[in-house]
């Protein structure tokens, strides 16, 4: 498993396509496995990579909660797709290491080396499969988002209450609609300012602005006017 080098194009486009149809590296909200990834990163990735970019620029707003959010964190060629390699560029002091010991080679005893790494990373991978055993006992935070909705219609002439009423017949999972009022905007026409509430997992904007302009006998339009954190 694996992105190849996540420090250059070939490896931002992985990622790209491995996030095509996921929020998240796992599960259903950004853990460690994200934080992970994204230390890795060297840049942010282009704009033709959409979705390596929406979760750079998602997971980027939880920088100072990093720490915070659930799950271990794990070598990188335990994420992404399998069938493709970890070969992101190590850290300087690492190489450093490798210079050293150019010297001593005759005196290592390489089996023996390798037994000893193989035992010291079954401990660790115990260790830290216990640990998350034990953190996924505990309550996970869900993160959710107070949204205000501008919704447009064509005239003056369109039924306001039908408009209404086909925005609330919107149903999923992870999103409650709130107060809603008409705002005057000129020469008669009024538009539908409404709110609701979303899990971020499970509902965006996008998905908002699809199914309600999706209505198009009575929606123009519509646009995000206030998106607030809960």
């Amino acid at each position: 498993m694996g992105f190849g080098d996540l420090k250059t194009p070939a490896g931002l486009k992985v990622l790209n396509e491995f996030l095509a149809d996921k929020s998240y590296l796992e599960g259903f909200v950004p853990s460690q496995a994200d934080v992970a990834v994204f230390d890795a990163i060297s840049s942010p990735p282009s704009a033709d990579l959409c979705h390596a970019l929406r979760w750079f620029n998602h997971i980027k707003s939880y920088q100072k909660d990093k720490a915070s959010l659930p799950g271990v964190k794990k070598p990188l060629g335990q994420y992404g797709p399998a069938g493709v390699a970890d070969t992101t560029a190590s850290s300087a002091p690492a190489a450093k290491d490798d210079d050293d010991d150019d010297d001593d080679d005759d005196d290592i005893d390489l089996f023996g080396s390798d037994d000893e790494s193989a035992e010291a990373a079954r401990i660790k991978e115990e260790r830290l499969a216990e640990y998350a055993a034990r953190k996924a006992k505990k309550p996970t935070l869900i993160a959710k988002s107070s949204i205000l909705l501008d919704v447009k219609p064509w005239d003056d002439e369109t039924d306001m209450a039908k408009l209404e009423e086909c925005v609330r017949s919107i149903q999923m999972d992870g999103l409650l609609w709130g107060q809603s009022k008409l705002v005057p905007v000129g020469y008669g026409i009024r538009k539908l300012q409404i709110g609701c509430v979303v899990e971020d997992d499970k509902v965006g904007t996008d998905i908002l602005e699809e199914q309600i302009t999706a209505f198009e006998d009575y929606v123009q339009s519509m646009d995000v006017a206030a998106f607030n954190k809960i």
